[in-house]
């Protein structure tokens, strides 16, 4: 969650959080250093006007060691165009390997695998949807 939390508010130490300095991220576009994928995600990001990543039906399976684990979940992730009005939907899944290093769990390897992607454009809502805050709005902006 701290990965999709990072990401969707372009907070490069959030994202990073979610992994070890040593992990590594396969992501179809770049497969190496999880931290060095972090920072081509951001500046990628800047695409968009908002992204929103969901995580749901998230299995973790913990080793015989207790340190090590594996996940999966799958993702959702709907993007906003930042130059025209078109939405993207990424249907995948993470796989995931987890350590435990000193008490704190993080990722070490991610395999992110797509299912399919769509995009339409946006319409307006029947409510004037202008005067709730919009999601570029708080990006990189941390909850207190």
């Amino acid at each position: 969650m701290r990965y999709s939390q990072g990401v969707d508010r372009l907070d490069p130490e959030r994202m990073r959080s979610a992994y070890w300095p040593d992990a590594i991220d396969d992501h179809g576009v770049f497969n190496g250093n999880a931290w060095e994928f972090v920072d081509l995600c951001i500046t990628s990001h800047h695409r968009w006007s908002s992204t929103m990543h969901s995580i749901s039906n998230h299995r973790v399976e913990l080793g015989d060691d207790g340190r090590t684990a594996t996940g999966e979940g799958y993702n959702v992730a709907t993007r906003v165009r930042a130059d025209e009005p078109v939405l993207e939907t990424w249907y995948g899944r993470y796989l995931d390997r987890y350590e435990q290093r000193d008490g704190e769990w993080r990722i070490i390897h991610r395999v992110c695998v797509h299912e399919a992607t769509t995009s339409a454009p946006i319409t307006r809502m029947q409510i004037d949807a202008a005067a709730f805050r919009q999601g570029s709005e708080d990006r990189n902006i941390r909850p207190a």
